[in-house]
């Protein structure tokens, strides 16, 4: 008879609590201009799904978005998700301040998140957002505004819980 107290083997380790960091990259939010408003969205998903929101950064463009992604790579958060600086302006530079912290990029998964908003933004496909790992840490960009945001966590939602199993060792 199978102990009660003792998990049964078919739970998996996402089971456990996972921690993740939300960084908005925004020169007018971080500066006071207006308030971020994919941050919260991103808050609510999160919680939603299991996950336990340490901060929400929301930082200027550039620099500050590397600093923000280092600071939670050292801490070991499993997933970071960022919002903002993926597009084609001079200040838009979130993969450019993600891809050298990645070991490996998940291209894959930013293609999916471009392809979800496709059929209603055309210009989804502008996003420059990229994904991977960094050390034990899931990284994902998402775009900047907030029908981006919903159709990058929608993808999400089907792979996230899998992939932090796999980035932990489990098996695919």
């Amino acid at each position: 008879m199978a102990d009660p107290a003792r998990p049964p083997e078919t739970a998996t380790a996402h089971t456990r609590s996972r921690v993740a960091r939300i960084v908005v990259a925004s020169n007018r939010a971080s500066s006071g201009v207006y308030v971020d408003r994919t941050g919260p969205i991103i808050d609510a998903w999160l919680v939603e799904h299991g996950f336990e929101v340490d901060e929400c950064d929301v930082v200027a463009d550039g620099p500050p978005v590397g600093d923000a992604l280092r600071a939670a790579i050292y801490v070991g958060v499993d997933l970071v998700i960022t919002t903002g600086g993926t597009g084609l302006t001079p200040t838009d530079r979130t993969p450019e301040q993600t891809r050298p912290l990645l070991d490996t990029e998940i291209p894959g998964l930013a293609d999916a998140i471009r392809a979800a908003g496709l059929p209603n933004v055309p210009t989804a496909v502008l996003s420059r957002g990229i994904a991977g790992v960094a050390g034990s840490t899931l990284v994902v960009n998402l775009p900047g505004s907030t029908g981006g945001v919903r159709d990058g966590l929608g993808v999400l939602g089907g792979v996230v819980h899998h992939a932090l199993d796999q980035i932990r060792g489990g098996d695919h």
